[in-house]
């Protein structure tokens, strides 16, 4: 080696010397990045640690509930599980889910269908083992991203979740999920994917009592599955999540969409062409579907009351189809049968064709049990489930609103006495140039707010609304389960006056019933209800508390049953009277707009109506009946205008026999004199010299009976005497005509200046057996 050689590797040798000392004591990195490594390294792992200790401790709780799972079995995978429903007499008068099915082998499941099930169901179900890691994360994620609440369940999971566990709200728990999971995974070991699917396929509600797809097709088509064609495989594979929603006899547009959407998700999973799809999604939802046969005689009868208490139950967060339950009801079934005989036959009360309507509900007054009810006439035997008129809110109940918006808050917030001088003359609805018209179109000047509601004057209604106030009448109908958008609107109502919207604004049956019923138990208001107990499986059972609350004074519910006493037995609804039996009630009659009367071909509306109602009550019942047709445009004769009040006759008839026949007792708060009630306290400061010589037409109360009250300025004083226009200065008649007076036939009139004289015998057209009142409502 040179010289030269050797300096040159000396020089290296001492140059990389050099380097790494330097870059081991550089002053730029003073030992720190060492350092940070560490750190995130410990963190790294701390993480890693924290996150095994984690997942142990979710897989040790997971085992902790998994090994309480029940055991897996061929029964319970292929049974139903039925819910009892009894009546009021504890006897059982339908059967939810009971076994009326037809079996399919998984060697005969037609492939469409498994596809259609498949597909819009658990599209990865032949790739998972029996919970879908993907599926639940994408769940949770549509989740988070929408807000909503989509399911990460495997088709294997549901079937559990149909076998093993019911919709209680305490099942709705971390516990449930894990043995739900854990018995998914084992079900996939033990059984094929074709068995887990056909297990699935004959499990599932299909509405109307039915259950598995093969017993629908059978129901539904008259064939079995495998002769369906691909739109009705479809709309069967898409039930199953919510069957009474998607079923196409009751709602035929909710149905088509979920069909559409199977097949759309067939047609994305390649299971069907483009042109299928199209051809399929362009076939009308009743395509092939054949008329349903009841289950069983009885079902006609309590058909709506049935819907109600489903639907009553699954508000409580249970599935009366698949949990198992005994549902004890309110249901008086020899009340729900006299009430069905009464509607749909001509035994007790004549209609005029097949196609009128009739709704009815049975309230007892002191729980808010609904005991009958019956939702419509000559309903199809193939309807199950079907609309329920008693609970529709879209039909006008007329003069039935004017205790309820009018006169009960009058009383209850202005202390108005029942004989309280009103004015029956022209008038306005307030801030607009509509004139508010009595059926007769007759004024009868000054007369008792008494007589004002037995004869239904419209006028006084408007004028005893705007007194009151809408915040405030609005609050009154709250208190009574009523609740309106537009309480001005919705007053038209009683008023019979649809240019201010009163025919968007109805009240049902029930809640119509419910509302009056707090008038017979002076004033505390229960919210109607069908189901009072409902006991689980296991033993346990939840009891259904009445809610009630005082939705006025009793003075106020005293006070106007009296006055509703006087327009059954000299008023509007003398036709609703039962010899011996102390009952009050309200006539209601709606209109036509002048538009409905245009399309009718009507020049007005003095004999025809679209809509009859009559509600009454004693102390122990309340009744409330609506009448009229489908098609609002088809007109109730004038003649038929009080068959809702026939109805309610008999009906009360019959449930007032062997019943004690008791009388309100008049509250403390409230003072007699004469024929008049006033509200203590308020009568008494009427009385006082200051306060009667400052009274003026707006606030001064005569106490004057309502038998002698008529225009003439005797029954006022002259301080407080309105001004009343002649019948030579009245305007002239509107065409809105409503009701006609009670104590006229159709060609009498009576003269604007004397109101109608109660009548003991009230003039009647005898129509067969039937009794019928001609009254303006």
């Amino acid at each position: 080696m040179t010289t030269d050689e050797i300096g040159s590797r000396a020089a290296r040798h001492g140059h990389t010397s050099v380097t790494n000392s330097t870059e081991s004591t550089s002053p730029s990195n003073g030992g720190k990045k060492p350092k940070k490594k560490r750190i995130l390294l410990k963190l790294f792992l701390g993480v890693v640690l924290l996150g095994i200790l984690g997942l142990l401790a979710g897989l040790g709780l997971f085992w902790s509930y998994a090994k309480d799972a029940p055991k897996l079995e061929d029964d319970k995978l292929s049974a139903t599980v039925s819910s009892k429903l009894y009546d009021a007499n504890n006897e059982v008068f339908e059967e939810l889910g009971a076994e009326k099915r037809e079996m399919i082998k998984p060697t005969d499941v037609p492939q469409l269908l498994k596809d259609a099930v498949v597909s819009v169901e658990d599209k990865r179900f032949y790739k998972h083992s029996g919970v879908d890691p993907i599926r639940i994360m994408g769940s949770a994620f549509s989740n988070f991203k929408t807000g909503g609440l989509q399911g990460g369940s495997t088709l294997t999971q549901q079937l559990i979740k149909l076998s093993y566990f019911s919709t209680k709200e305490k099942d709705q728990n971390l516990k449930r999920k894990a043995q739900e999971a854990w018995l998914a995974i084992e079900l996939e070991k033990e059984k094929s994917k074709e068995e887990i699917l056909t297990y699935y396929i004959n499990k599932v509600y299909m509405a109307n009592g039915l259950y598995g797809m093969e017993t629908a097709a059978q129901s539904y088509f008259g064939k079995p599955l495998s002769e369906l064609n691909l739109p009705q495989t479809a709309l069967l594979a898409g039930m199953p999540q919510a069957p009474n929603d998607y079923d196409p006899y009751v709602k035929p547009d909710v149905a088509k969409e979920r069909r559409d959407v199977v097949l759309y998700t067939m047609k994305e999973n390649n299971k069907i062409t483009q042109k299928e799809y199209d051809d399929a999604k362009a076939t009308p939802i009743n395509d092939g579907l054949q008329p349903l046969k009841q289950s069983n005689e009885n079902r006609k009868i309590i058909d709506n009351y049935i819907r109600e208490v489903i639907a009553e139950v699954e508000s409580m967060g249970k599935n009366p189809y698949t949990d198992g339950l005994d549902i004890h009801t309110n249901l008086d079934m020899n009340a729900q049968k006299r009430l069905y005989d009464i509607i749909n036959s001509d035994t007790y009360v004549e209609y005029p064709d097949q196609d009128f309507q009739v709704a009815s509900t049975v309230i007892d007054v002191k729980t808010g049990q609904v005991k009958a009810q019956i939702g419509g006439r000559n309903i199809p035997d193939d309807v199950q489930l079907g609309t329920n008129l008693a609970v529709e809110t879209h039909r006008d109940v007329g003069s039935t609103m004017k205790p309820i918006a009018d006169y009960g808050p009058a009383i209850e917030n202005l202390n108005y006495s029942t004989g309280r001088i009103m004015m029956d003359k022209p008038t306005n609805y307030e801030g607009t140039n509509i004139p508010v018209t009595n059926a007769d179109m007759q004024y009868y000047g000054a007369l008792t707010m008494r007589k004002a509601i037995m004869y239904s004057r419209n006028t006084t209604a408007i004028q005893t609304f705007d007194a009151v106030g809408s915040d405030k009448s609005a609050a009154f109908l709250k208190d009574l389960g009523i609740e309106f958008k537009n309480i001005v609107a919705a007053n038209a109502i009683s008023s019979n006056t649809s240019d201010l919207g009163g025919n968007k604004y109805g009240v049902s049956s029930l809640k119509l019933a419910a509302a009056y019923a707090a008038f017979a138990n002076m004033g505390v208001y229960n919210k109607p209800y069908y189901v009072n107990k409902i006991v689980y499986q296991d033993g346990s059972e939840d009891v259904t508390e009445t809610e009630s609350k005082r939705a006025m004074k009793d003075s106020t519910a005293y006070m106007v049953t009296d006055m509703l006493k006087d327009v059954i037995s000299g008023g509007t609804a003398f036709n609703a009277g039962i010899p011996g039996l102390i009952q009050a009630g309200k006539t209601g009659t709606a209109n036509y707009t002048d538009d409905d009367l245009m399309k009718i071909g009507a020049s007005e509306s003095s004999s025809i109506a679209p809509d009859s109602t009559f509600v009454g009550y004693t102390p122990h019942y309340a009744v409330s009946v609506w009448t009229g047709y489908n098609q609002r445009l088809t007109p109730i004769p004038y003649e038929y205008w009080g068959t809702a009040s026939d109805v309610y006759r008999e009906m009360m008839t019959y449930l007032s026999e062997g019943v004690s026949n008791d009388d309100w007792t008049m509250p403390d708060t409230v003072i007699r004199s004469g024929s008049e009630l006033y509200v203590k306290g308020a009568y008494e400061e009427q009385l006082l010299p200051s306060n009667t010589g400052n009274a003026t037409s707006s606030s001064w109360e005569s106490p004057v009976s309502s038998e002698s009250t008529t225009t003439s300025s005797s029954t006022l004083p002259s301080q407080t005497e309105p001004s009343v226009p002649q019948s030579s200065e009245l305007p002239a008649s509107s065409t809105q005509q409503t009701d006609p007076p009670a104590s006229t036939t159709p060609s009498e009139v009576l003269p604007s200046s004397e109101p109608p004289q109660e009548s003991s015998t009230p003039p009647i057209i005898q129509n067969n057996s039937a009794r019928r009142r001609l009254s303006p409502g």
